[in-house]
Formats: C-alpha cells, sequence, structure tokens
C-alpha cells in the first residue's frame, strides 16, 4: 500500500484557501449589478446607460449623451437605493457618470436603437420607464426644468 506524502495538498483545499484570499466572493457580488440594471432602471434609461465597473462600492456608468449624464445625476442615489434592495447587500455606495458610446442591446425579438437625449417639451420618453419611482422622479425632475426662466443668451 503506497504511504501518504504530508506535503503533497488536496487540490480542492489549496483551491479554497486561494478563493478565500482573494475574497472573489464580494467581486461577484459586486458584479451582480450588471443582471439587475435593466430590469432596475428600465428600458429607457438602460438604453442611454449602463454599467462600465464598480470598484469598491463606486459604480461607474457610461452614458450616451451630457444630457443624460445631467438626469441621471439627480437620480444616484435613489438607483444606487433601488439596486442595493435588489442585491439584497449594499454593494453599491456612489455611482459616477461618463459619456461613452453606449451598445445598442441584442434583442432577437426586436432590435433596440438608442434614443435621443430626452428633449424638454417631449416627455413622452418618461412613459416607458418602468419603475414607478423613477417614472415620477423624472416627471419632477422635468416639470422644475419647465419653470426655470429661460437664461437670455
Amino acid at each position: 500500500m503506497a504511504r501518504k506524502d504530508p506535503s503533497i495538498e488536496k487540490l480542492g483545499d489549496v483551491l479554497a484557501l486561494t478563493l478565500k484570499r482573494l475574497d472573489l466572493n464580494s467581486r461577484l457580488e459586486d458584479y451582480g449589478v450588471w443582471t439587475v440594471w435593466n430590469q432596475v432602471v428600465g428600458a429607457a434609461i438602460a438604453r442611454n446607460a449602463q454599467p462600465e465597473k464598480i470598484r469598491n462600492g463606486s459604480l461607474m456608468v457610461k452614458v450616451s449623451s451630457p444630457v443624460w449624464m445631467q438626469q441621471l445625476q439627480f437620480m444616484k442615489e435613489m438607483i444606487a437605493s433601488k439596486l442595493n434592495d435588489q442585491l439584497k447587500s449594499p454593494v453599491v455606495k456612489n455611482i459616477f457618470f461618463v459619456v461613452g458610446h453606449i451598445e445598442p442591446a441584442v434583442d432577437e425579438a426586436s432590435p433596440v436603437t438608442p434614443a435621443a437625449p430626452p428633449r424638454l417639451v417631449d416627455a413622452s420618453f418618461i412613459e416607458t420607464i418602468e419603475d414607478p419611482e423613477i417614472r415620477e422622479a423624472f416627471k419632477k425632475l422635468l416639470s422644475s426644468f419647465a419653470r426655470r426662466p429661460s437664461k437670455a443668451k
């Protein structure tokens, strides 16, 4: 019968120790944001804003235009809260927006094209936002913009 060498460790034990040392479980929780993003923010926002990366609780979101960046800036705490609620963990502590190219989502049923930035006079895109709380926040935001006096050039 072969004698066991005490210096040889089981591969499973080595992998378990390595995974624990790398703290991959928390990283996997962080990347859960991608799986719930579209559901949390709704189709209109998802076409114009997508998570890019997350590090130490800071989520970087790429947006299609400065207009979308400005609009979403006012809603970032609410979006972070809804993401954390959906993930059942305080994963997102802050959100930063950057303007960049958004790849259109490929859907077999109907191809999605990026929406144009919202115009203050045409707020019909708001009705496409699935989350009622985010939809109401956008309505309040646009109505407050409409009440602002216009700047003369």
